[in-house]
Parts: structure tokens; C-alpha cells; sequence
């Protein structure tokens, strides 16, 4: 069955991060995403093996040329959004901001992804996903005690904070648009995703705060919610926080009967000398035995693993958490629908390689691609 997004039109103007990314949880769920590449671009950060370019079609465009930016705009006028992730002003000098665009068709929903958004100080400035998150009040607070923050890979910025709200913005648009008629400008800012992911947080800063980082309950302060090591160098992770998971981690590590464990666990006075103890009790085993006791209880308990084990787990493989396509292991598309699920249907390729089809669907004759691209504004991959 096609996805639940089957009969929407989006166009991406080639970028990196988390437009690409946005546009494939568009994509993985059904819609027609056509990514117009630079005429003479390599593709995503990892060409064809950026699996953030799946599922979609492109076209290599000079947008320098007047007749590229026109052909680009002919397909705005037949899709339903557009996703670009340039530079405040950038689309605009182009011949492709919100305003022309939407004069050639009304309805179009304009998703803007930027680090700083499209307004206020640092909005014409360079950045990356640290520094948004940096910014928004996150990063000071990951990391342990006593330690520098740790930079979170880029999700919390760039997907977490960028693309998934920047997906949710045009959908929510998109509803919108179909009852309105009327589009309209989506400005999704990392900045402004990132501290919004922080809402939970906040009620504890109106309230008690959160305590300097590492201390915290959820950021490995408490011992019971922390990863540990094993004595084969491997991890695993526990997130023993209500009193009945606590109960069960203490019976089965034989900590239940110590009355240093008796208390209180929320009360945090003794929570690193706990810790202390806690390390040395995951020490004794290996994390093949502390699955053998722990998994399938409710420690809430789970094996810290690479991506590589990850793939092979069995709960991931039953679930087809990981799928496997043209050769390529990668996540399967998320969430999972009952009736119109998403599926994986076509591998990265590189730009250009569907220029004259996507323009014959979309209306032009063979007589204008070939004009196009005699002169250079679109080009078609050999």
C-alpha cells in the first residue's frame, strides 16, 4: 500500500543536514520528493551513499541561469511544498524566494530551514548544530560532572531540532493549505527546535531547576539511570527510576539486602557513592551475562550497542527496525503506519539522473528539455 503522504509534490533544493533529512521522512512515508541538485554538484555529504537521499527523484539545474530558475519554478507550480536550506536572503537572490514563489502558486507551502532563523542577530552569521544547541540552553546541561559538555553527535541540533520540526511544520501546513487554500512560509530554526525539545526541562528551571550538569536525574547523576561497564569493556544501560524498576535492579544485582541501598532512592545525597558501588557490582560480569539476568525483566534494562550489533538484535529484527536495500543496511522508515506503511523504494543516485523524465511528467515537451538542456540550465546524468 503507498504511504499516508502518496499524492503530495515536494520540491528540495539540494542542501545538507537536515533539509535532506526532513525531506526523507517525507519521502519514506509516501510523497513525491523531487530534489533539484546543483547542475554540477556531487550530491548529499556522501554523494550516493548518503542514505538521507532516499526515496526521491532529481534534477540538475543551473539555477545562474535564467531559464534553470524559470524551470524550477514551473515544477513549484505543480508540487505542494518546497523545502530549501540556504542562508536567510539566499533563495530570494536567486529568483526563488517565498514571495515569488508563492505569486506562481498560492497554495505552496515554503519550509525555510535554518540554524538561526530566518530573523535576529546571529540570523546572517554561519553555524552548526553546537552552536544552535549551545545557544538554546541544551548543551551545558549533557555531559557528566566535573567534565566539559559533550556534543550529542549532531541530533539534537540538525535532526532532532531541525529536520523533525521542520517535517512537522509542513505537514502541519500542508493540513492547513488543503482546508485554506492559502499557503505559507514554514520557519523551522534549530534554535528554536532544540529549545523547544527542552520544554520537559523547563517546568523543573519555573520550579526547583536543574542542578550543574552531571547531577541531575536523568544526565547520569543518579545511579540508577546511567550506562556501565561491564568486565569485558562492552556497556549497558539502566533506567531503573520508579520505585518497582529500582526494587527488581537491586534484587537482581544482590544489592536488596544492603542498607546502603535502603533509602530513599530520589534523595540524591548519596547518589555518587551509590554510583561507586553500582560500578563495581557490573564489573563482576560480563554483558552477556548481565543480558542473561536482566533482559526480558522490568529493570528497564538494555544492552548498549553499536550500530553494527544493533542491525543483528533480535527485538530490532523483529520489529524491521533495519532494513536492507540495494545491498545497504539502514533504517526503515519511521513511525510505522497499520493500514499505509512507508517502505524504502529506491537508493540514492547521483544528480541528474532523472532530469528528462521528471520534466516530461511534469508537463514539458521534448522540444523545451532539449532547448534546456542545449544550453546548459538543466543537465542530464550520463
Amino acid at each position: 500500500m503507498p504511504g499516508p503522504l502518496t499524492g503530495i509534490r515536494i520540491v528540495e533544493l539540494a542542501g545538507i543536514g537536515p533539509g535532506p533529512f526532513a525531506a526523507m521522512l517525507l519521502a519514506d512515508q509516501g510523497a513525491e520528493v523531487i530534489r533539484v541538485e546543483r547542475a554540477r554538484s556531487g550530491g548529499g555529504v556522501f554523494g550516493t551513499s548518503d542514505n538521507t537521499l532516499r526515496n526521491r527523484r532529481n534534477i540538475a539545474v543551473d539555477l545562474k541561469q535564467p531559464e534553470g530558475v524559470e524551470t524550477v519554478l514551473r515544477v513549484i507550480e505543480r508540487s505542494d511544498g518546497l523545502i530549501e536550506g540556504f542562508r536567510p536572503g539566499v533563495t530570494e537572490r536567486l529568483g526563488l524566494g517565498p514571495d515569488v514563489c508563492l505569486a506562481r502558486n498560492p497554495k505552496l507551502v515554503y519550509g525555510r530551514m535554518t540554524g538561526w532563523g530566518q530573523d535576529g542577530p546571529y540570523a546572517p552569521y554561519a553555524g552548526h548544530d553546537l552552536n544552535y544547541i549551545a545557544l538554546a540552553g541544551v548543551a551545558a546541561h549533557i555531559g557528566r560532572a566535573g567534565q566539559h559538555p559533550t556534543p550529542p553527535l549532531n541530533l539534537v541540533g540538525d535532526y532532532g531540532g531541525g529536520a523533525m520540526f521542520l517535517a512537522f511544520g509542513l505537514v502541519s501546513a500542508l493540513l492547513e493549505a488543503a482546508r485554506s487554500g492559502n499557503g505559507q512560509v514554514v520557519d523551522a530554526a534549530m534554535v528554536d527546535g532544540a529549545a523547544t525539545l527542552m520544554a520537559p526541562f523547563w517546568g523543573g528551571v519555573v520550579g526547583k531547576g536543574l542542578g550543574p550538569r552531571g547531577t541531575n536525574l536523568l544526565d547520569s547523576g543518579s545511579h540508577f539511570y546511567d550506562m556501565y561497564r561491564c568486565s569485558d569493556g562492552e556497556y549497558v544501560s539502566i533506567g531503573s527510576i520508579e520505585p518497582q524498576f529500582y526494587a527488581e535492579l537491586l534484587r537482581i544485582t544482590g544489592l536488596d539486602g544492603d542498607p546502603d541501598f535502603s533509602g530513599n532512592h530520589f534523595d540524591s545525597t548519596n547518589w555518587a557513592t551509590l554510583k561507586v558501588r553500582m560500578r563495581e557490582v557490573f564489573a563482576t560480569k560480563s554483558r552477556a551475562e548481565w543480558c542473561a539476568l536482566m533482559e526480558h525483566t522490568d529493570v528497564c534494562f538494555a544492552p548498549v550497542l553499536t550500530m553494527t550489533e544493533a542491525l543483528e538484535h533480535p527485538h530490532n529484527v523483529a520489529r524491521g527496525t533495519f532494513v536492507e536495500f540495494d545491498g545497504r543496511p539502514q533504517p526503515a522508515p519511521a513511525p510505522k503506519f497499520s493500514r499505509t506503511p512507508g517502505a524504502v523504494t529506491r537508493s540514492p543516485v547521483p544528480p541528474g539522473t532523472d532530469t528528462r523524465d521528471v520534466l516530461a511528467d511534469l508537463g514539458f515537451d521534448e522540444t523545451e528539455i532539449k532547448a534546456l538542456e542545449s544550453s546548459g540550465a538543466v543537465v542530464q546524468a550520463d
